[in-house]
């Protein structure tokens, strides 16, 4: 008997060392937003598709469809969100001094962001791939034949190391071309002072329609990196980081059960999970454990549709397919885990 307390204690203290807590009496991001009346949300700018204000001046995109997902969620309005625009490596200071309640800017998982930077992913909302855009009149198909050319990078990402260590690899040497902002990067290499640009291809993709002759350029058929896209809370709030995740698979598991914008207000189910999860079960629980609402995931769903809909509607008419961000049931990467 006295070993077994033995084992429990020493695992509850080894859960409590682990478990990084809010200091005494120090207000949650939860708690925050929910006093503050609104979401305040780093995004990216410059890249139509993902993040960029519209004509009309209204942010538009599939991580700012998130970003109204989570106000939906907390506030049971998408509407009260805040965008602040971030450069790549304005992100993560922005996160870990507060400025923002959570960054949703095509930001990759990698260990070291993990451990080093103060932050704690949520579950990727798109799996990417770093590749190369460049002009057709150049002839190139193969990695090798970029020797000696000029390669233009955005500051503060993982495809500055990605480029680095590619090259390495293949014994070849690049003139990297650094810029800060996204929007000079591809304004610079459309005028001809690089010879490629590398990227997430879903950013290539969607840059390309912005150069003078879209048509003059070509996407290698070549990828040289994993980059799992998705949001990103300060590290130590695990309450906030659970809302933000919850969040991002109430989504996933909307489309896996054909549940969209236009039915879910009237949508009927005997499945216990799918009760659950729409907060028709009479508990009320799975939001009470959240600090939501009963009926948080169907805020969401009114708000963005499901995953889905949020791609459809932002990333289809880029040319993206679907590819790996399909639900597991239809052979993709997409699993939300279950609500109960």
């Amino acid at each position: 008997m006295r070993k077994l307390l033995f084992r429990v204690s020493a695992f509850v203290l080894a859960i409590a060392l682990v478990t990084p807590l809010l200091a005494e009496g120090e207000e949650s991001i939860l708690e925050k937003v929910k006093n503050r009346g609104r979401l305040i949300c780093g995004v990216n700018k410059e890249l139509p598709g993902f993040g960029f204000l519209g004509q009309t001046g209204e942010w538009k995109g599939f991580d700012v469809d998130y970003g109204r997902a989570i106000a939906a969620a907390v506030l049971g309005d998408p509407n009260k969100v805040e965008f602040r625009p971030l450069k790549a490596a304005e992100r993560f200071p922005a996160l870990q001094t507060g400025e923002i309640d959570v960054l949703i800017r095509n930001t990759t998982w990698t260990l070291t962001r993990d451990t080093d930077l103060g932050a704690d992913f949520c579950p990727p909302t798109f799996y990417d791939g770093q590749g190369f855009m460049l002009r057709k009149e150049l002839g190139i198909t193969s990695l090798e034949a970029l020797a000696g050319a000029t390669v233009g990078v955005t500051a503060g990402s993982t495809t500055e190391l990605n480029l680095a260590d590619t090259t390495r690899a293949l014994g070849i040497e690049v003139e990297p071309v650094v810029f800060e902002e996204t929007e000079t990067l591809y304004q610079s290499y459309d005028q001809g002072r690089c010879d490629v640009v590398t990227s997430d291809k879903s950013q290539l993709i969607s840059r390309r329609q912005s150069l003078k002759n879209p048509d003059d350029h070509i996407i290698l058929d070549i990828t040289i990196s994993k980059e799992p896209l998705g949001p990103v809370t300060v590290h130590g709030d695990n309450k906030w980081n659970d809302v933000v995740s919850w969040v991002v698979y109430a989504t996933f598991a909307a489309e896996e059960h054909g549940i969209t914008q236009a039915n879910v207000s009237t949508f009927k189910t005997e499945n216990p999970e799918i009760k659950r999860f729409l907060g028709l079960d009479g508990s009320g629980g799975m939001g009470e454990k959240l600090g939501l609402s009963k009926d948080w995931a169907r805020h969401v769903i009114v708000a963005v549709g499901n995953y889905g809909e949020i791609f459809d509607r932002n990333l289809t008419p880029l040319g993206l397919p679907r590819g790996v961000n399909k639900p597991w049931t239809q052979g993709g990467l997409l699993y939300a885990m279950p609500f109960r």
